[in-house]
């Protein structure tokens, strides 16, 4: 005759524990679970101006750890913003919740002033990739809490080169209209014979490039990255 497993655990679980006592426990976790999950989304949804949490500081891993100088300059560099998870417009996943979780039940904390860093397209700007969340240490220091989504493109650096500030631009716009005068056939023709054509030539695509690139800031309201990395609106 065989052993039913099932039967055996019950029996066991019942020297020291009643059926009633059981369910009382799971309801009790499962009650305190569901608290702390809401109390995390409310701590999403709402901006905080909390600057730090209580962290015990021998169990954060420290390639997690980082300064806002360091995710300023990933910002401008990338075209990204570092704003309050609250703005986010997309779906936190499950796995970051579980993961703010377990840090609020290792630290004996509840975690406050998230933030996120995302592209502009992710957030509820006012006026109005690949999300990371942060929170606050303190004294400027952040702890990465949860990466999701694909890894940003390895072009995207160099697209947005151009509008890290003034000066990129301005070197943009004459490394482009220097090739765009070198395709163009009649001044290649006459680039040895006569320089002073291809340098004319150069000077009126770089007024024209330059035009285009005004008339599009003004229109579309475009700043460039070191003023939006950390602004909520749209037209920083």
């Amino acid at each position: 005759m065989g052993v039913n497993l099932n039967d055996k655990l019950l029996q066991y679980r019942r020297k020291h524990i009643t059926d009633s006592d059981v369910l009382g426990q799971v309801y009790k976790i499962l009650e305190n679970d569901d608290n702390q999950e809401a109390t995390i989304e409310l701590n999403l949804s709402k901006s905080h101006n909390t600057k730090e949490n209580k962290f015990n500081f021998d169990l954060l891993e420290t390639e997690k750890i980082f300064h806002l100088e360091d995710i300023k300059s990933i910002c401008i560099t990338y075209r990204l913003r570092f704003l309050d998870s609250s703005l986010f417009k997309a779906e936190i996943p499950r796995e970051a919740i579980n993961k703010i979780k377990q840090l609020e039940k290792t630290h004996s904390t509840s975690l406050k002033g998230f933030k996120i860093m995302a592209p502009s397209k992710l957030f509820k700007l006012k006026n109005y990739d690949d999300p990371l969340m942060f929170v606050p240490i303190r004294n400027d220091y952040y702890y990465l809490v949860h990466k999701w989504g694909n890894d940003l493109s390895i072009f995207r650096k160099w697209m947005m080169m151009p509008f890290k500030n003034f000066e990129t631009l301005l070197v943009a716009a004459l490394l482009f209209s220097f090739l765009v005068s070198l395709v163009i056939p009649n001044s290649q023709a006459n680039y040895k014979e006569s320089p002073i054509n291809f340098f004319i030539l150069f000077l009126f695509m770089f007024k024209s490039v330059i035009g285009i690139i005004i008339y599009y800031a003004f229109a579309a309201g475009k700043n460039f990255n070191n003023a939006i990395w950390d602004s909520r609106y749209v037209n920083a």
